[in-house]
């Protein structure tokens, strides 16, 4: 079974949970940990997550301010949404205002955190409630069209619609593989061996994303992956008037560093930190680091 992010952070006398109401009215859950007077802070997974990078992050920062962290249709503790179709980044966007509302009011703006999709998340929300973010840490993503570069390439993209055609013709036989196959340790090795760095990362911090992939319905990530495939947010970028951090891995194949050195060309006083060795779970292959440099972040800045 799967653990949730609550079952990685224990909670605190802080801690509240709930639904918040999608503007479909499809349910978001969230939760809110920590305290203190520091303005508060909601991550946004990838793909897929239901909050395994955020295992350090949460667990230092929580202690002066509130964390908010939710999950999207169809991952963790939120239901599949009642149209399978709504499931792009505008989506998932709202859905964040709509969390933001329920877990600290109508009011409050906050730093969106996003890691992978996450940091396209953030950016449309951005882009549609400017008003409720006060700053942006975007860690190990891409601005959007992240199938035409993951390894540099564009065999994904490519590739991606025949998946979907073979997956919506044999559901049953696709489903039962994907629970079989992906919570294993030959899925753990192989991902050790040709995209994570196995020498940094640890086995507890990375195998609940494996067992929290196999809860997925196949076809709504299937879904959803396109949908970021076809989003982008590039042209807000020389708009953004928030405080930025952006956070790269050194060898990240998903979202490749030079993405990351190009949202910091183009958003204007944006600080970038490049994870020495990291690739795209760097926040918990040198969660230390990481760390550090975002609480020094937060302290310059806020």
């Amino acid at each position: 079974m799967a653990q949730t992010s609550s079952e990685l952070h224990p909670p605190t006398e802080q801690s509240l949970s709930g639904f918040a109401v999608g503007r479909d009215g499809s349910p978001i859950w969230w939760e809110r940990a920590g305290g203190g007077r520091g303005t508060p802070m909601v991550f946004c997974d990838g793909i897929g997550c239901d909050g395994y990078v955020w295992k350090y992050l949460e667990r230092e920062l929580s202690q002066d301010r509130r964390i908010v962290h939710f999950h999207y249709r169809g991952h963790g503790r939120t239901p599949a949404p009642r149209d399978p179709r709504r499931v792009d980044i505008v989506d998932l966007a709202d859905d964040l205002d709509k969390v933001m509302t329920a877990a600290l009011g109508p009011h409050e703006n906050a730093i969106l955190v996003g890691h992978s999709m996450g940091v396209q998340v953030c950016l449309e929300a951005y882009r549609r409630h400017k008003k409720r973010v006060r700053g942006l840490i975007l860690v190990c993503g891409s601005y959007g069209t992240p199938l035409r570069t993951f390894k540099g390439q564009r065999t994904l993209e490519q590739a991606l619609p025949w998946v979907r055609f073979l997956v919506n013709r044999v559901p049953g036989f696709v489903t039962n593989l994907w629970k079989r196959i992906v919570p294993t340790e030959l899925a753990y090795q192989i991902a050790t061996r040709f995209e994570l760095n196995g020498e940094l990362i640890r086995r507890e911090d990375f195998f609940p994303y494996l067992q929290h992939m196999a809860t997925i319905d196949v076809r709504l990530f299937l879904e959803m992956l396109a949908a970021a495939g076809r989003h982008s947010a590039q042209e807000i970028l020389a708009h953004i008037e928030v405080p930025t951090l952006i956070v790269s891995g050194e060898r990240d194949g998903f979202t490749p560093a030079r993405l990351s050195d190009e949202m910091h060309g183009l958003i204007a006083e944006s600080e970038l930190f490049v994870v020495e060795g990291g690739s795209h779970t760097a926040p918990i292959e040198r969660p230390a680091e990481v760390t550090t440099r975002i609480a020094d972040f937060l302290r310059k800045r806020f």
